[in-house]
């Protein structure tokens, strides 16, 4: 058999070569957009140049620099000593004496489908989309706390022996990547081996593959490492041709959402904000790619089963052992040996977009609804047998009043107990605005965070009317009566609320930064001299979106990790000793919708109907001002050459509501 070894500064291509775009695009149901979300505790760094791309100034960045990238680095996790943010970092522990007696007992007589031959491997195929909440077992698609549960289950289950990664075609955001790649690395301390068959691959396949011992790709596999772009689409010329007018009011100079509509090109801010975004991500990504040290070897799909008997010792006219994703998630955790302790925190998951009630067509897992998100949030308020609460966000925001009621449920919560933010691959908007209201909040390196603006508008379609012969007529009482109503005709002079309702926002802001000082003076967790005045919050609420790692360094974000470390920080705010083990209480599992039932997973009619019914929903909405962070995608255009762009226009506006 032979092997090619691919260096690391030489991916293999072929014929069939595709690019990987960022796409960032306008995400706005057109009527109004608006969010009054405000950060935290800045530092004053934040604010050291105008025109910076980042937070974090030359110096700190020539000092990490010299100081050298550790092992905390590599698992995502900053090196602060403070003991309020522990690091949670992952402490393999082998199973010993009595307690490895305990598990074989237990493997024994555990149930029928929590049985797995000893000397197996597990095999995950990582493709398509990835949510933030856990799944039931009818529930179609990858659940990224199983994912990490297999992972920490198969690092202390005696009859697994490797794990074997399946990449293929990821569509999820950088936050989920690097908290499927920090427990790669996780469980690369257990000894045991992890190898990645990549057929197809591109930056992020690339990212994860690389924390592996091993990657294994077919000789004719589609490497496409071309680096990373941003796109964005305007409509302005397309509406315009047709009569239609949009009319964009905004404040936030970096508040991008309606540009799409009301623009034909990139505002410098906007230009500005999106090239350091990317410059953000593509230096995470070369860091640590180019520092990571694994084997190249092209080979066949049946060859990497040989390979991996050889390894393992099987005969090669026997079967590999191997147990998959979906089963191997029904192993529960106490079979294998991972008890948890008498100390209870609540994970509370956020995920979608908000809303403030349910609409008639929405379908299961479709986003944030603040009604029932409340009754969560309550719940774990009143009991007593919660230690603290962790709100875990995966959102863009939406309604801002929706996001505002959660805010303030959030904030009686964290009254009663610790309450830790974690943020998966966004948080922004109304989605950052939930995170203030907990005691500290813990986001990815590269979460998407901030969108701290205001932006309202309407389609004037006077001209259009008079193109195809329509007239409409409308009596009104009240001075605003027609602001949105009267679609023939453009904002009349006077009639414009934002400016009224920018200064009620700076009220509330003035509210939320005295609420904050309060606090922090209170509990003496932060110095007076930290906290920013109305003014400078003001200068950082513009629409910016940051990077969780610029972010950090600026205090939107207390601490650079994923939910272990959250955990970790939820144990100290709580008194827990971090050696002691807690149990994680996932507040409402989720229960098998009827067409998931019905259908089985991967049914094609349940997902087109899922799909179709989102797409309705988010334009028909209309329902008060939006809190919502403009649609920032990271998407696959390859395979398309000869596709019309305008429908492309479309497609990419339609998937950005």
């Amino acid at each position: 058999m032979s092997k090619l070894l691919l260096l690391p500064s030489t991916p293999h291509l072929t014929s069939f070569q595709r690019s990987h775009s960022l796409s960032f695009s306008s995400s706005i149901p057109f009527q109004s957009q608006f969010s009054h979300t405000l950060p935290r505790h800045l530092s004053l760094r934040a604010f050291n140049s105008s025109s910076s791309s980042s937070f974090s100034d030359p110096k700190s960045k020539e000092e990490e620099n010299i100081l050298g990238k550790g092992e905390e680095e590599e698992n995502g996790i900053n090196n602060k000593s403070d003991e309020d943010y522990p690091s949670g970092e992952f402490e393999f522990e082998p199973i010993t004496g009595w307690r490895n007696f305990l598990v074989k007992l237990k493997m024994l007589v555990a149930l029928p489908w929590e049985r797995v031959r000893k000397g197996s491997v597990l095999t995950m195929k990582l493709r398509g989309q990835i949510s933030d909440q856990v799944k039931s077992r009818f529930s179609p698609g990858l659940s990224l706390p199983q994912i990490c549960e297999n992972f920490l289950k198969a690092a202390y289950d005696p009859r697994i022996s490797g794990i074997y990664l399946h990449i293929d075609s990821l569509n999820c955001g950088w936050g989920k990547v690097e908290e499927i790649r920090r427990h790669i690395l996780n469980f690369k301390k257990s000894g045991k081996f992890v190898v990645a068959y990549v057929p197809t691959c591109q930056e992020k396949e690339y990212y994860l593959a690389c924390a592996c011992e091993e990657i294994y790709a077919p000789p004719s596999a589609y490497f496409s490492l071309f680096g990373l772009t941003v796109q964005a689409s305007f409509l302005r010329g397309v509406l315009e041709n047709i009569g239609i007018e949009p009319q964009v009011e905004r404040i936030g100079k970096y508040k991008s959402a309606g540009d799409q509509l009301a623009r034909t090109t990139m505002s410098e801010e906007n230009c500005e904000m999106l090239t350091a975004l990317l410059d953000s991500i593509y230096t995470n990504w070369l860091d640590k790619v180019s520092s990571a040290k694994v084997a190249r070897v092209t080979v066949h799909v049946l060859q990497v089963i040989a390979l991996l008997k050889e390894r393992l010792g099987v005969k090669i006219d026997k079967n590999l052992p191997m147990v998959d994703y979906r089963k191997y998630s029904r192993v529960r955790k106490w079979t294998v040996g991972i008890s948890g302790g008498k100390d209870l925190i609540a994970i509370i998951r956020a995920s979608g977009s908000i809303s403030r009630v349910d609409s008639q067509f929405s379908v299961s897992s479709s986003g944030i609804i603040a009604e029932k998100f409340i009754e969560k949030i309550r719940s774990v308020r009143e009991s007593k047998k919660y230690k603290a609460a962790i709100i875990r966000i995966d959102s863009p925001g939406g309604d801002a009043l929706a996001s505002d009621l959660m805010w303030r449920e959030i904030r009686l919560l964290a009254a009663s107990k610790p309450v830790i933010a974690s943020m998966s691959d966004v948080a922004a908007s109304g989605g950052y605005y939930m995170a203030m209201a907990a005691e500290a909040i813990v986001a990815e390196s590269l979460t998407l965070t901030g969108s701290i603006g205001v932006v309202t508008g309407k389609f004037n379609l006077g001209k259009l009317y008079e193109k195809i012969g329509f007239n409409k007529e409308t009596i009104s009482r009240g001075r605003y009566a027609e602001l949105f109503a009267a679609e023939q005709r453009p904002f009349r002079i006077g009639l414009l609320p934002l400016k009224d309702r920018a200064i009620d926002t700076k009220r509330k802001e003035r509210g939320i930064s005295w609420l904050e000082s309060a606090s922090a003076e209170r509990k003496g967790e932060k110095k007076a001299e930290n906290l920013l005045n109305v003014d400078k919050m003001e200068e950082v609420a513009q629409g910016r979106v940051w990077t969780g790692k610029d972010a950090a360094s600026g205090g939107l974000v207390d601490a650079i990790g994923g939910l272990s470390r959250a955990i970790a920080i939820a144990k100290s705010k709580a008194k827990i000793p971090q050696d002691r083990k807690v149990t994680l209480v996932e507040i409402s599992r989720p229960s098998p919708s009827l067409p998931e039932i019905l259908f089985g997973v991967g049914n094609t009619f349940a997902g087109v109907d899922r799909t179709l019914k989102e797409l309705l929903q988010g334009l028909t909405f209309s329902d008060g001002v939006q809190a919502r962070m403009d649609g920032i995608m990271f998407q696959t255009l390859e395979g398309y050459p000869n596709a019309n762009p305008i429908l492309l226009i479309i497609k990419d506006y339609l998937s950005s509501l």
